[in-house]
Order: C-alpha cells, then sequence, then structure tokens
C-alpha cells in the first residue's frame, strides 16, 4: 500500500511538471488547447487608417498650430481625465480605443465630430461604425461637450 502511494504522488509529480495541454471533445470535435503566454497587447484596431475622413458633424476644418498650446492641452487633459478614462485609456484598448497616435489613424476633424456628434456619427460614418463593430457594439456615449471643450481635448490628444 505504502509503495502503491509513493508511485501514484511520484506519477502526479511528474506529470505536473510538464505542458500544461487541455484536450476536450465536444460534439464531435477534438478542442486541443496548450497553455502559452499571453500575447502582446495589441494596439492598433481593425479598422483601416483613414485620414481624409473628415467624419459628420459641425467641425469641417480643425486648424493646430506647430506647438502645442500647454494651457488648451491641460484643459483637455482635465476634461479628458474627468469623462473620457471611463471608456479610453491612453496606451491600450479598453471599451473604447486607445488614445495615443490618434491622430495617425484618424483626421483631427473626425476626431472632434466624433466627441462632438457620436450619435451622428454611429449612424451615418463608415469608419465610426467599423469601430462600433469592433469594439462589441459599445456605443460612444454623447458628452455634450462645447466645441471649445471638444478642442481642449483635441490638443491634450496631440501631446499623447
Amino acid at each position: 500500500m505504502k509503495n502503491w502511494i509513493t508511485l501514484l504522488s511520484l506519477t502526479l509529480l511528474i506529470t505536473s511538471c510538464g505542458e500544461k495541454k487541455e484536450v476536450k471533445k465536444e460534439g464531435g470535435f477534438e478542442i486541443n488547447r496548450t497553455k502559452k503566454e499571453a500575447a502582446p497587447k495589441e494596439v492598433s484596431e481593425g479598422v483601416p487608417v483613414d485620414l481624409s475622413n473628415k467624419g459628420i458633424g459641425p467641425v469641417t476644418t480643425v486648424e493646430f498650430g506647430d506647438e502645442i498650446d500647454k494651457d488648451l492641452a491641460a484643459q483637455g487633459e482635465a476634461k479628458f481625465n474627468a469623462i473620457c478614462v471611463a471608456c479610453h485609456l491612453v496606451d491600450q484598448r479598453m471599451i473604447g480605443p486607445a488614445m495615443e497616435g490618434v491622430y495617425e489613424r484618424r483626421s483631427p476633424e473626425w476626431v472632434m465630430n466624433m466627441i462632438l456628434n457620436p450619435d451622428g456619427m454611429l449612424k451615418e460614418d463608415p469608419i465610426a461604425k467599423a469601430l462600433l463593430k469592433e469594439y462589441n457594439n459599445a456605443i460612444m456615449l454623447n458628452q455634450n461637450l462645447t466645441e471649445e471643450e471638444a478642442r481642449a481635448v483635441a490638443e491634450y490628444l496631440r501631446t499623447l
């Protein structure tokens, strides 16, 4: 009996040290899973980059100066931290896309129109529709910002 317990313990110890594999049969199919390290998080979304799309809304042109307006960016950062961080992180996707490098994927006009008119954008803009699908139909709520507040947030996003 003692040898049997020792042999069982040794067998369990040896098999537990190997790579964990899970084989599961469901409905006639065999699912073979090997535990691996988590893949690095993707910061880009599966939605195409389009810098020519200005979106649907009141903003038709946005003029960014050569230098970042630090006062305006500080106002935008405060607004972003107050309302946007519930769904957006700077450097990784959450409920919504990561904001770092947003102007490498979207035009400033598109960004401001998405801030000011998310309902109209989600109904009519092809990129906003694709983002909605990419982010599991999590809609962006209208925060009822003024155009000046949205411009401050847009300036802050330049600093990321």
